[in-house]
């Protein structure tokens, strides 16, 4: 288990990991348990940051805590969401064509200005909820929810790739453990936050499903990292307007 968490860890962070690891299916489907703990993992690192930056300036502070998230990942989701942006646009309703758009890696416009304007509105979520003064548990939940969503999307709609990294982890992945893992965190989701908070998570998913569907007839590693980013931002939002 040891070896998968350190599997997700170099997978999902740019987080000095200096182990090797042997790459066997078996591995990397059970790598994926440890994605939401991953998520956990990076909002800890946020808290850590956010105690040592001064309290007098809150939008400062928002945009250093956004800068840390997206060094911490490498931009890895960011990637991912954008590749799926230009797809969706120039990909004109043909699978095909979005998939062919979906493997080049530059950015379009239309890439570039969703990713402008999700940062944008994160880093805004960010101030109104460090402003509120009621904790910091968002750090922690927002990321962990973004990647449990991956589970989400691996368990209940199929990988196009026959031949990738994700149709292996969907493969091996524990599906027990990955529904335990599921109704555990979306109880604790709803604990910890609000029945607001845990409908976007759930409703983004299903949306998110439904156009992969829709459009390439399942998931794609690009749609499971432009998954972490939509979820994210629903959940800061969510948060943020229930806090007001």
């Amino acid at each position: 288990m040891l070896a998968s968490f350190t599997l997700a860890l170099q997978f999902l962070t740019r987080l000095p990991v200096n182990l090797t690891i042997t790459h066997s299916d078996q591995r990397l489907g059970q790598s994926v348990l440890f994605y939401p703990l991953i998520g956990l993992l990076i909002g800890t690192i946020l808290i850590l940051v956010n105690y040592l930056l001064p309290p007098h300036s809150i939008a400062l502070n928002a945009a250093i805590l956004l800068t840390v998230w997206v060094l911490l990942t490498g931009g890895l989701h960011l990637d991912g969401l954008a590749d799926c942006c230009d797809a969706w646009a120039g990909g004109l309703g043909d699978r095909e064509r979005t998939l062919s758009i979906m493997k080049d890696p530059a950015a379009g416009p239309i890439a570039v200005i969703f990713l402008i304007l999700i940062l944008l509105i994160k880093w805004t979520a960010l101030q109104d909820l460090i402003q509120s003064g009621r904790g910091l548990s968002f750090l922690l939940l927002t990321p962990f929810l973004g990647r449990l969503s991956i589970l989400l999307l691996m368990l209940s709609t199929p990988y196009i790739r026959k031949n990738g990294l994700g149709s292996a982890m969907q493969t091996h992945l524990p599906k027990l453990a990955a529904k335990l893992i599921i109704i555990v965190s979306l109880v604790l989701c709803f604990w910890l936050t609000n029945i607001y908070t845990l409908l976007t998570v759930l409703t983004l998913t299903i949306l998110i499903r439904q156009l992969a569907l829709q459009r390439i007839q399942g998931v794609a590693g690009d749609v499971y990292g432009a998954s972490v980013e939509l979820i994210e931002t629903g959940v800061l939002i969510s948060m943020a307007l229930s806090n007001g």
